[in-house]
């Protein structure tokens, strides 16, 4: 789908907030957004690009990105650790917007580095702090803006809030501060989506697969220390905007509210919904049966024998998870 297959702008007249879009799913959320039509508020902490920095990503450029495809979007220098900003956010949003707010994405994240520093580390061998570093943004702050966006979308009896999440909140992954701050994201969505569901405002909880961030590609996909499987685990990857896609077509979904309170897979609605990713490519699904066993050391070697449209189906998958 090319960006100008998009000009119909379906999310047109639409109020849009995405956390954390200076740079990776945050950018690319944004820019698809304001592609479709939408007006984006975006936030993060760097207004302008730094000089030495290392994966670069300001709100000037993420900006410039949507204003090139033709979109709108205010920038709002935001730090999701200081209650104070996240308040004064939300009330320039409902001054500016008259009280509108169609959509939240919960996405920023400010412990990709420290995920990354404290990677195969036990949980007493990291420091206490690295619980907050991890949480306090990405969890804690999502629970706050979920509370200000149901106050304007409650009254007007329509909204969607997304929890950007992982595959981390069903198992093991990385260390123990990111899988408990996925799991409580996912079980934030279902429980939330309870309370609104009268009032007729989504919530769910959103898992990409493998995503070719700037941080990934970096780290990841350029490095000769990586693993060979983890490389190319990356580079089959999705870009960051493909999720961007799927949350505009959950805008657009007129039974949003059947999907409400559950974890959705990104692959699972570009099946769906039928798209495919910026660069024409379809990602492979995590329920796919091939994928899950090319990423294990034992089955591997059959995985090409494997049809990649034989999927397990979700209820298996959530066994993974099973805590009985």
């Amino acid at each position: 789908m090319s960006h100008t297959s998009m000009a119909t702008k379906p999310l047109a007249g639409k109020i849009a907030l995405v956390t954390g879009a200076t740079r990776g799913l945050g950018k690319g959320i944004a820019a698809q957004l304001g592609e479709a039509g939408a007006l984006v508020y975006i936030t993060g902490r760097t207004l302008e690009t730094k000089s030495g920095s290392q994966y670069g990503g300001s709100l000037t450029e993420t900006a410039s990105v949507i204003q090139e495809r033709g979109g709108s979007c205010i920038p709002v220098r935001c730090d999701h650790s200081n209650d104070q900003d996240v308040e004064k956010l939300f009330d320039q949003i409902s001054r500016e917007q008259d009280g509108q707010l169609d959509l939240l994405v919960n996405n920023v994240y400010s412990a990709v580095g420290n995920v990354s520093d404290n990677f195969d580390k036990k949980f007493w061998e990291m420091p206490p702090t690295a619980w907050d570093d991890v949480n306090r943004v990405g969890l804690r702050n999502h629970y706050i803006c979920s509370v200000y966006a149901a106050r304007m979308m409650v009254p007007r009896r329509t909204g969607l809030i997304v929890n950007i999440s992982s595959f981390g909140g069903l198992r093991y992954l990385f260390n123990v501060p990111y899988g408990v701050g996925k799991a409580s994201c996912d079980r934030m969505a279902v429980d939330c989506a309870i309370e609104l569901r009268k009032s007729n405002v989504a919530m769910v909880s959103l898992w990409p697969g493998a995503v070719r961030t700037e941080f990934m590609i970096h780290n990841v996909i350029d490095s000769k220390e990586a693993p060979i499987d983890t490389r190319r685990l990356f580079e089959l990857g999705e870009t960051p905007e493909y999720a961007g896609r799927c949350i505009a077509h959950l805008l657009t979904d007129p039974n949003i509210m059947r999907k409400s309170g559950r974890v959705l897979l990104s692959t699972d609605l570009g099946s769906e919904y039928g798209f495919v990713d910026v660069d024409g490519r379809t990602p492979q699904s995590m329920r796919s049966l091939q994928f899950i066993m090319s990423t294990s050391r034992y089955t591997k070697w059959i995985s090409g024998w494997v049809p990649s449209c034989v999927k397990l189906p979700k209820w298996l998958v959530s066994l993974a998870g099973n805590k009985f």
